[in-house]
Parts: C-alpha cells; structure tokens; sequence
C-alpha cells in the first residue's frame, strides 16, 4: 500500500478552509476491487505458508527423511506379516527409529526390539536382524534447532 499526501495542495488552494494535511490511501495497482484485494492476499499467504513448509524440509537432510520414511514402510509392511493382519488391525506397536539408534549396541538394539514384539506369536528373529541390518549407519534425526535471539 503506498501512501500519497495531499496536505500542501489543499494549504495553497484558494479558499482552502481548515488546511490539515490530508493523507489518501491508494492501491499499489490502480484501484482494485475489495474482492480481488481479498483474492490476491489469500493467495500470498499460500505462498508464504509453502515457502515455510520448504524450511521445515530443508533443515533435514531430504536424503537421510527419504531413507526413513522407505524404512518405516518396510517395517509397517513387516509388522503386518508378523501379526497376520492389515496396519488398521495390528496391535499398537511403536518401534523408535532414533531410541534404537541411541542404544549403546546391536545386543541393546535386539533386546528392546524384542521387548517391543513380545505379543507377537510368530518368530521375530529374522525381522529383528534384518532390520537392525538397515539402520546401521543410519543417524538420528533431531528437531530443528531455534535460533536464540
């Protein structure tokens, strides 16, 4: 929005009154609509809010997000295999990607997976070895970091 003075104008014109300084409002486009002000605003602010969405992916790096998500469809996939049943059906197991890569060793890693398959009837040996084989040399993903100010 520009802003256009107009206060010197009315000062100097003959019979001028009051005289203030007068302050006139224009579209930075020759006077639009209130509906497409509208139209042209909503669509900057979808702009802005896909531009913030390709901060939050750039602070990740998209190849290690790619190897992570490929890794946790495997083992939804897995796990509907060991339970003999659809995503929607299986029992509520959560296996954590960076607590198993916190772990101090595969021995500690095997166990917790262990832990975490104890309901399930099938055997999870091979499941457990193959999937402590794809996370090595993986690395844990951490929040973004805030900049103090």
């Amino acid at each position: 929005m520009s802003v256009a003075t107009g206060g010197s104008e009315a000062a100097a014109a003959p019979g001028g009154g009051g005289g203030g300084g007068r302050v006139f409002f224009q579209s930075p486009r020759g006077g639009g609509s209130g509906r497409e002000d509208a139209v042209s605003a909503a669509a900057v602010q979808v702009q802005q809010r896909r531009h913030q969405q390709g901060k939050v992916t750039v602070k990740y790096d998209r190849k290690e997000l790619r190897k992570r998500l490929v890794l946790e469809e495997w083992i939804v996939e897995q796990l509907g295999q060991l339970y003999g049943c659809q995503e929607e059906e299986m029992p509520d197991v959560e296996i954590d990607i960076d607590d198993l890569l916190d772990a101090a060793n595969e021995e500690e890693r095997a166990l917790k997976l262990q832990e975490t398959l104890v309901d399930c009837y099938k055997p999870t040996e091979e499941f457990i070895k193959e999937l402590l084989t794809r996370i090595r040399g993986m690395r844990k993903l951490s929040p973004p970091q805030k900049k103090s100010i």
